[in-house]
């Protein structure tokens, strides 16, 4: 066995594909290939996933992740043209055209890898991003930084997490029963600092089992997991578009987002916001074939 293998774990029948992380004596460090966990075991209870159940597996997680991405897009497509029918209702504005401004995402990740997929995602949905890896350690001072310099609508706050195991005394509603918990409370805490108003910074924070309760309580809008459970790799990228192409007149609302996650309401929970999605006019001219005649010297 050795780093960057792909395995499952038997005392657990298989259920979760990991990454070798790190290979120490006789003990292993991994983390999900499609789910936000960390996780470490015994080196005897790994197997190797074989071509054939790696494909299938893939087939399975690509065919959720493309669903979901139709159903965005989906909900896009409606709310452009109720948008386009609001608009062309006007006596005024009947003939004018108008320009969309989807809320910009900052999207901080604990995983590289996951990154890369989110980040595709944004460009698939064509939702304005930013993306950044930061260990989960880094993240409450990364946040302080880039803040003030991205100005984004939605910060999106994950990587890795999960309950740890072998505690003596595990108690859910304490932090310290959480790998990584505290690190996305601190960094919720500071975005919380830099902007207080809810409906100005959507905060969407979390990882697989994270502290939502936690989470909610320092001002995260939507965090993951009421169920600690598993989430997707992609349930906290599909939140943040959702937001990012919900109308500011309207409030996006679980019962919403639920069809567009992998992992459902037990993965991700959060409590009503306004959208940041607006709409201008007019729409914005080609300045290559516009004739304007000079007013200055």
């Amino acid at each position: 066995m050795k780093v960057g293998d792909l395995v499952v774990r038997k005392s657990y029948g298989g259920d979760i594909t990991f990454r070798v992380e790190h290979v120490m004596n006789q003990m292993t460090v991994l983390k999900g290939t499609d789910y936000r966990l960390i996780a470490d075991s015994p080196l005897n209870d790994l197997l190797t996933v074989s071509d054939t159940t790696l494909r299938r597996r893939t087939r399975q997680a690509q065919i959720k992740m493309i669903q979901s991405v139709e159903s965005i897009q989906q909900h896009r497509k409606r709310q452009t043209e109720r948008r386009k029918n609001d608009i062309q209702s006007s006596e005024t504005t009947s003939k004018a055209s108008y320009f969309e401004m989807p809320g910009k995402i900052l999207h901080l990740d604990g995983d590289a890898s996951y990154l890369r997929k989110s980040m595709a995602v944004y460009h698939q949905l064509r939702v304005p991003a930013e993306g950044h890896y930061v260990p989960e350690s880094k993240m409450s001072d990364t946040v302080a930084q880039l803040l003030p310099r991205v100005k984004p609508d939605i910060i999106v706050i994950t990587g890795h997490d999960g309950v740890l195991k072998g505690l003596k005394h595990r108690d859910l509603y304490s932090l310290q029963s959480y790998k990584n918990s505290q690190h996305f409370v601190n960094a919720v805490r500071t975005a919380r600092q830099y902007e207080k108003h809810y409906d100005l910074l959507n905060i969407v924070a979390g990882a697989c089992q994270s502290h939502f309760e936690a989470l909610l309580q320092v001002g995260a809008n939507f965090a993951s997991s009421p169920g600690r459970i598993m989430i997707h790799a992609l349930d906290p990228v599909y939140v943040a578009a959702k937001a990012a192409y919900t109308s500011v007149k309207d409030t996006v609302q679980m019962a919403d987002i639920t069809p567009h996650m992998i992992t459902g309401m037990e993965g991700l929970g959060g409590v009503e916001t306004r959208g940041s999605y607006r709409v201008g006019m007019p729409k914005w001219k080609d300045l290559s074939s516009l004739q304007v005649t000079p007013s200055m010297i």
